[in-house]
């Protein structure tokens, strides 16, 4: 069966899938009876020097060329963006030609729409590599885990930060040192704000978080907190208590309630998550019947995510009648459902007190009167005017631990608040 194809840009992550397509146009022909014949490649310029495999007589810059073809079943969208490409593939599944995608900013903020397109045309919305590179996590929650009740996801899904961390926690080096050697391996951007902020996996964890939860998740019902605040002398001293540290996004779901947030947290040693090092990403699930398990792999790259992209564009040309979600899909999620903003775990704090008695006993007070009971307790300088206290706190609830220390400010029993660090078992 041959599927006529278009592309919609052609940057490095489009290149490895028309290179892959034309590497294993017989693998895929034998395994799945489907050849992929490339017709068309929407570009910016058509004066940019390109791959020399690239035919520059399928180059357009003319999105209509596309959108008005009768003969195109398929287009694979690698433009990234939401303007204009949310236009071009509304267009496109409106006239019903299916569309894969790897935008997660463009299906995450605007999915009820583009679904209400695609079923308006009868095409198909694909968007596997949107989420995890290579990883098939999609297709695990769509095919795989029907029968379960998903009650939580605890992922490492943005190489950028993954990458940072593991720089910061190997050579204790700060922020700033290990960020650029990331842009030098050209792992972060030059412009790195949607990774290191949390915005990326944010945006990703809405995704997985609505097929787990089977409620659509919005980006803006989603705490995130990035990682330029971590500090080496933190990663270090939360090694000393058997942590390392992850930039996670977290989805936990019990009856109605929905708690879901992205930000820096101590996991213990032992955890899956833990040995997910440099720039892999990795999807830890736990679900009432399949238990626990983890899907690990390269999270981005040309190479991964023109696999999950090839992926869904075999799904897409065998499938006549397309599926879409079973929840609903739309923009203001159920009233049925509560979303939680005042979680409960664990937290490492650590503050900056005066070196004087009774100091430790005010905090311990004021811990006390908020109902937060403390695990451990460390001071880690003596003989220095300024001293740092590390506590880690049993289970307490986010705001508690946010008003006792606002409380310890205002009454001067500290100097500062250095680091507050979530901690997830």
């Amino acid at each position: 069966m041959k599927v006529n194809v278009a592309m919609l840009g052609m940057g490095n992550v489009a290149t490895g899938v028309y290179k892959t397509i034309l590497q294993n146009k017989d693998i895929i022909l034998h395994r799945d009876n489907v050849e992929f014949n490339i017709v068309k490649i929407l570009v910016k310029s058509l004066d940019k020097e390109r791959d020399p495999a690239i035919p520059s007589e399928i180059l357009t810059d003319d999105i209509n060329e596309i959108i008005n073809s009768d003969s195109i079943y398929l287009v694979v969208e690698l433009m990234g963006n939401i303007n204009p490409t949310l236009e071009y593939v509304s267009a496109l599944l409106e006239k019903g030609i299916s569309v894969v995608s790897a935008n997660k900013d463009m299906i995450s903020q605007h999915w009820p729409h583009l679904e209400a397109c695609a079923k308006e045309g009868g095409s198909g919305l694909y968007y596997e590599a949107s989420v995890g590179g290579g990883i098939p996590i999609i297709k695990t929650f769509l095919d795989s885990l029907q029968s379960n009740k998903i009650k939580k996801l605890c992922a490492i899904i943005n190489g950028t930060t993954n990458y940072i961390l593991t720089k910061m926690t190997d050579d204790a080096v700060p922020f700033e040192t290990a960020l650029n050697v990331a842009q030098e391996k050209g792992l972060a951007e030059p412009d790195p704000t949607s990774d290191v902020e949390g915005y990326d996996a944010k945006y990703k964890l809405s995704i997985l978080a609505s097929l787990a939860f089977h409620s659509k998740i919005p980006v803006s019902k989603i705490y995130c907190e990035g990682i330029t605040g971590i500090l080496p002398q933190d990663i270090q001293y939360g090694k000393n208590f058997g942590y390392i540290i992850k930039l996670l996004a977290i989805g936990k779901r019990e009856g109605n309630d929905i708690e879901v947030r992205v930000h820096p947290a101590f996991i213990p040693e032992r955890h899956p998550l833990a040995s997910v090092r440099d720039a892999y990403n990795a999807i830890f699930i736990e679900g009432d019947a399949v238990g626990q398990l983890m899907l690990y792999g390269q999270g981005a790259g040309a190479s991964p995510t023109a696999s999950a992209i090839i992926s869904d564009m075999i799904v897409a040309s065998q499938t006549a009648i397309h599926k879409y979600t079973t929840f609903e899909n739309v923009d203001v999620p159920s009233s049925q459902i509560t979303f939680i903003d005042n979680w409960t775990c664990e937290f490492y704090i650590r503050l900056i007190v005066t070196d004087e008695p009774g100091v430790l006993s005010k905090v311990a007070a004021i811990f006390a009167k908020h109902s937060i009971s403390l695990e451990s307790v460390v001071q880690k300088s003596i003989g220095h005017s300024e001293v740092p206290i590390i506590f880690i706190t049993h289970r307490a609830k986010e705001k508690d631990v946010k008003n006792a220390l606002s409380e310890m400010k205002a009454s001067g029993a500290i100097i500062d608040i250095a680091s507050l660090i979530r901690v997830e078992r």
